[in-house]
């Protein structure tokens, strides 16, 4: 698959191509209906599909300091989104000049003069353009004079997650901070992912015969609420098992925010320096701070035995 950041990246002999845009932070099962459908119309045209997403997220832009906690970095994004089938990412840097652009302009620029569109697949509340006046409507009326085609495809998958309501990166976003992954996963339709390099911590979980890596995770992540979960650590592409703790550590008066994993049942692992992912499957128990070291350890005994059996055979 080929990675593009901005416009100038485009190949100049670049072809027709189908094409979707959108945020599409955590690609979580609404929006692998948008891009699925976009790689199947482009294999049915004989040409290149093409995701077209932004950085920063567009909000930070327009209303400084209201940046999202994102469910996944842009260049897991672009791995999720290979794993579908897409031929090609282009990562368009929004800035303040960019937010200026008409929708006309905005369909001009990007889909006609360098991607050629042929068709373009979206959401039925797709938005774009100069204080996002474009629309679904908008843009197939452009679509007769560009000769290119819309489609659009009902994203709103319902499950039990949130109660049934319509599945979306907000959504998502709400149930992570509230510690539900599991319903967040649903969504996602895999367990939710914070990656960051291992960096050296106050080692105590070391002393206490559980050594743990303390992920210093990127900026604006989507961190579950402090915790106690089941899941799995990645490393130099291992997947092991883990009981990962998230929060500021109040038994011994800790006050910065941390997710640390223990690879269960491993011994020796160096990974200092690492870039690593964290996959959360289960919430097992929230924060707490205890009458003593002895009963501390008793609990992350029970914890560590109740993540060893939530991720058996998963």
């Amino acid at each position: 698959m080929q990675r593009w950041r901005g416009l100038e990246d485009i190949p100049q002999d670049w072809g027709r191509s189908v094409v979707t845009i959108g945020s599409y932070d955590g690609v979580h099962r609404g929006h692998q209906l948008i891009i699925g459908r976009a790689v199947e119309q482009a294999r049915e045209l004989g040409v290149p599909s093409v995701v077209v997403t932004f950085d920063p997220h567009p909000s930070e832009v327009v209303r400084p300091g209201s940046h999202p906690p994102l469910l996944a970095p842009h260049h897991r994004r672009a791995e999720l989104m290979a794993e579908l089938g897409v031929d090609a990412v282009l990562v368009l840097p929004f800035t303040a000049a960019f937010s200026q652009l008409s929708p006309a302009d905005f369909i001009v620029k990007v889909l006609v003069d360098k991607l050629h569109a042929r068709a373009v697949i979206e959401g039925p509340n797709f938005r774009f353009g100069h204080r996002a006046a474009g629309n679904v409507a908008f843009l197939r009326e452009m679509g007769a004079t560009y000769d290119y085609e819309v489609e659009v495809v009902d994203l709103y998958v319902r499950g039990e997650a949130g109660g049934g309501e319509p599945f979306s990166s907000t959504l998502t976003r709400r149930l992570v901070a509230e510690g539900d992954v599991e319903g967040a996963a649903e969504i996602l339709g895999r367990p939710h992912r914070v990656e960051g390099v291992v960096v050296r911590g106050a080692q105590r979980g070391r002393e206490l015969g559980y050594p743990t890596a303390n992920v210093e995770t990127l900026p604006h992540t989507a961190i579950p609420a402090d915790g106690v979960y089941a899941g799995w650590l990645t490393a130099a592409g291992e997947r092991m098992p883990a009981a990962i703790s998230v929060g500021t550590n109040p038994q011994f008066d800790g006050t910065e925010r941390t997710v640390e994993a223990y690879a269960i049942d491993r011994v020796g692992l160096d990974l200092y320096g690492l870039h690593v992912a964290v996959d959360f499957l289960a919430y097992v128990r929230g924060q707490e701070k205890f009458a003593s070291i002895e009963a501390l350890l008793e609990a992350i005994g029970a914890d560590v035995k109740r993540c060893r059996d939530l991720t058996a055979g998963r």
